[in-house]
């Protein structure tokens, strides 16, 4: 049992991205980002081994570039924003892999749909800004399968394949302040 405090840390959106992207026409990925998120990260002390970490993406504030695609995704072919308003995450498991390298697993809520996911997680480490505040940073990297949540909408193409593929990548640059 420890005797390390709880330290909890916030995401600083400024300095953070939540982005993620998909194969469109088969050919080319679309990327995309949310611009309204938030997240909190609870460690025992500093050992961030030891985090529980909460995150809410606003489905509505879904930005690909594009308003019209943005709207549809925001429709309820995809995220259905207006009946369920955001996207949830919430850990269940940090493993060391090695070094700086981490595996994060948690419970990915999208809709009314909820799934365990596993990421991929670089620690970048921490440093004080010039107002004294402690940051810690983290790239994020992953994968999931859109199906998996009820995100079924496609389209076949006359070629074979599909409009907009299956398989989702997240990437996030991550920069949260205790």
């Amino acid at each position: 049992m420890s005797t390390n405090a709880a330290t909890k840390w916030a995401i600083d959106p400024a300095h953070s991205e939540i982005g993620f992207k998909a194969k469109h026409l088969m050919i080319t990925n679309v990327s995309g980002k949310f611009d309204k998120f938030s997240s909190t990260v609870e460690t025992d002390g500093d050992d961030f081994t030891t985090a529980q970490v909460t995150f809410t993406a606003e489905a509505a504030s879904i930005n690909t570039g594009s308003e019209q695609r943005d709207g549809h995704i925001k429709g309820p072919d995809f995220f259905d924003a207006e009946k369920y308003p955001q996207l949830k995450f919430v850990s269940t498991k940090w493993e060391k892999v090695k070094d700086n390298q981490f595996r994060l697993t948690g419970d990915l809520t999208i809709r009314d749909v909820t799934k365990a996911v596993t990421l991929d997680v670089e620690a970048g480490g921490s440093a004080k800004d010039p107002w004294g505040n402690t940051k810690a940073g983290f790239s994020i990297a992953g994968k999931i399968n859109r199906k998996d949540w009820g995100l079924n909408m496609n389209m076949s193409l006359e070629t074979g394949g599909v409009l907009v593929s299956e398989e989702i990548k997240i990437h996030c640059e991550v920069q949260f302040a205790k």
